[in-house]
């Protein structure tokens, strides 16, 4: 349908509303059936499983690319080619998925989930989190072209970013199964920020290059860790995917406020500086929330949780 758009409503309802929608309701599903075949690597399984994502972050951008800036394709053939690469994909994911429960019966919502502290807190900290960590994957380019960068590597740059995220969501996944899930969303929190703060001393192609890896690989952290975070809230294994969905649903708000967010910050400063300490400043929030959920659970800050 974004094929098809000429006006900005256009754009809005394709793109923005059913676009948002449709992934919504592929992911959350998605992500909710894997859990509940994993429980002692449940990080790696569903790090491998989101990290798919990232490899469509690097081909897309790649793809769009060549096309858009081909005077033989339209922008409606470059938009209907990358629709095409996704269909036969998502056919064989719907396919394939398959939930190892039976599906829970009762109430469409839980309610009670808002009632337990570990929950909230969770929801909490990951909200702040993602109210940050977007503002590079929006504003990078921009920033780069800004600071001397070519508008064609400027291009790539989200592609690396990408890139780097798929080793973030899959190690740290693994590493979250043997040292602590909430130890490794933490430390992917607390360095995801810092490197947001670093953002205001990149001055050259390849520091910001530099940063595009380091950056792609810890946020990665963030996506993988906080789907494994929420999925090992319940008791009962077929509420995975209402906990899951009643958490990123509130969580999906800060994802939709924080670029806006970012770009009244360029508009008003016309420049990156204050935008970075904004965004820096949320995600490491986030991580000390984190933090304080460990605390929480009564079994020091240095336990395997």
């Amino acid at each position: 349908m974004t094929s098809l758009c000429k006006e900005y409503y256009q754009f809005f309802l394709a793109q923005g509303v059913l676009g948002g929608i449709s992934m919504g309701m592929v992911m959350a599903p998605a992500m909710a059936s894997i859990g509940q075949y994993f429980h002692k690597n449940r990080g790696a399984a569903m790090g491998l499983a989101v990290g798919g994502s990232s490899l469509g972050g690097v081909i897309f951008p790649i793809v769009l690319s060549k096309t858009l800036n081909n005077p033989k394709i339209s922008f409606g053939w470059s938009v209907r080619i990358a629709g095409f690469i996704m269909l036969p994909l998502i056919l064989i994911g719907c396919a394939t998925i398959r939930a190892r429960l039976p599906p829970r019966k009762g109430t469409f919502f839980l309610p009670r989930a808002f009632k337990n502290p570990i929950y909230l807190g969770l929801i909490g900290s990951i909200f702040l989190t993602m109210m940050g960590v977007f503002m590079p994957f929006f504003y990078l380019p921009t920033f780069g072209v800004a600071h001397g960068m070519s508008t064609q590597l400027a291009s790539y740059i989200v592609a690396i970013l990408n890139g780097a995220s798929f080793f973030g969501r899959v190690i740290p996944g693994i590493l979250g199964d043997r040292l602590g899930r909430l130890n490794m969303l933490f430390g992917a929190a607390i360095c995801t920020g810092i490197l947001i703060l670093c953002m205001q001393a990149l001055d050259s192609n390849a520091s910001i290059i530099l940063f595009s890896g380091l950056y792609g690989f810890f946020s990665g952290a963030i996506v993988s860790g906080m789907t494994v975070a929420f999925a090992t809230v319940p008791d009962n294994p077929r509420e995975i995917g209402t906990y899951m969905g009643m958490a990123m649903a509130v969580c999906s708000i800060a994802a939709l406020i924080g670029p806006p967010i970012d770009g009244a910050f360029v508009k008003k400063f016309e420049g990156f500086d204050q935008v970075a300490i904004f965004s820096g400043v949320v995600v490491l929030a986030g991580g000390v929330g984190i933090l304080g959920v460990k605390t929480f659970l009564g079994k020091g800050l240095l336990a395997k949780e």
